[in-house]
């Protein structure tokens, strides 16, 4: 197992698709672990990723069985059932020190469409014999990867990793998104805009903290749909910006929510929730939306919080044991989440799928 393994992988070609292609991976060095994927989870940044620089192994949800440790690993053996992570706090930078791990400096310092600290020795992936980078350093569109340790938690052996595989981003952001950084309340009110995956978390993640009322917001009946199994409480059909706010103002006796999240992406969008939030209220941009958006600041008063949380607050030994736990108990739904499986082969569909709506979370079955 110390040689050189090979594996098929979605790949950009640079011109704004992928094909699939065979690469080569080293054994891990000092530090590095070698995983054999299981299935990895689909979403818009994986779409986004094929206008980045490339060529470029795509993905950075996913979940798979180790294959190879390196020298001084110990938190992990081969055989073991892992999560894969694309950001790994330093625990030095003044970030971290002051308890924002998930804004640690040594993660942000890196290529900001590439996210990441969990990169493995230099040319330990090679295309054609030339080596090429991973999405999030992580590229867990293919069979098999290699990253440094930090970026694997350890799997409980009754989470299964075609499920487990999205709880790696979609999940963390959205449930995040709400608990750790909205931090909601009991009985407070919520709003949510855009009910694909990782919105449908954040629904999921309000009603784990309690939450009275959660409006659930999105210009197509089926995300909707899917939105009240997973918590929502009223089901409002986007139309007009103006209308949308006149509906929550009457769900809200003329208040505003407490808490408004936007997960569409859109920039036209992000400023959006401080329209929606009352007076010292929140107002969330989960989906890190770019580009320009004119807004009228006159119509958004009062002490309101605007926060564009990276990663959903993440701190990776405090927030995946408790995802596995509530998963595990049912607290949170992660099969319902999942709205089709697919081979590898089949990306551009999964892609179709999730941009039309008809899927909110897609997950490639590799092994």
């Amino acid at each position: 197992m110390t040689e050189v393994a090979t594996g098929l992988a979605a790949v950009t070609d640079c011109a704004g698709g992928f094909r699939i292609e065979r690469i080569e991976v080293d054994p891990p060095g000092p530090g590095e672990v070698r995983v054999r994927m299981t299935a990895a989870g689909v979403c818009h940044t994986d779409h986004a990723s094929l206008g980045w620089p490339g060529p470029l192994v795509m993905g950075h949800e996913g979940a798979g069985t180790v294959e190879l440790v390196g020298e001084g690993v110990t938190s992990v053996a081969p055989g073991d059932p892992v999560l894969l992570n694309w950001a790994i706090p330093c625990g030095q930078c003044p970030q971290c020190q002051c308890g924002a791990q998930a804004l640690c400096d040594r993660t942000l310092e890196t290529n900001p469409q590439r996210y990441g600290t969990s990169r493995a020795h230099s040319g330990a992936t090679r295309l054609a014999g030339r080596p090429i980078e991973r999405s999030f350093n992580l590229g867990t569109f293919a069979e098999v990867t290699v990253v440094c340790s930090e970026a694997l938690t350890k799997l409980p052996a009754q989470l299964p990793a075609q499920h487990a595989c999205i709880l790696g981003c979609a999940v963390m952001t959205g449930i995040g998104s709400a608990i750790n950084i909205a931090a909601v309340q009991p009985g407070d009110t919520v709003a949510v805009v855009g009910c694909g995956g990782v919105g449908l978390n954040v629904i999921q993640g309000a009603r784990l903290a309690g939450a009275g009322t959660i409006i659930a917001i999105d210009r197509r009946r089926p995300p909707l749909d899917r939105a009240s199994r997973f918590g929502a409480t009223e089901l409002l059909v986007a139309e007009g910006e103006d209308d949308l706010v006149e509906t929550v103002l009457e769900l809200t006796d003329r208040r505003g929510v407490d808490h408004a999240f936007e997960a569409t992406g859109s920039a036209s969008l992000a400023f959006l929730p401080l329209r929606l939030a009352r007076n010292g209220g929140n107002a969330v941009q989960v989906s890190g939306a770019h580009g320009e958006a004119a807004v009228e600041l006159t119509r958004f008063f009062w002490n309101k919080r605007y926060l564009t949380p990276l990663y959903g607050g993440c701190v990776p030994e405090r927030d995946f044991p408790r995802l596995f736990a509530w998963a595990q108990s049912g607290a949170i739904e992660l099969a319902a989440l999942i709205g089709k499986e697919y081979p590898l082969q089949d990306l551009g569909k999964a892609f179709d799928d999730m941009l039309s709506g008809r899927s909110a979370k897609g997950v490639l079955q590799i092994a």
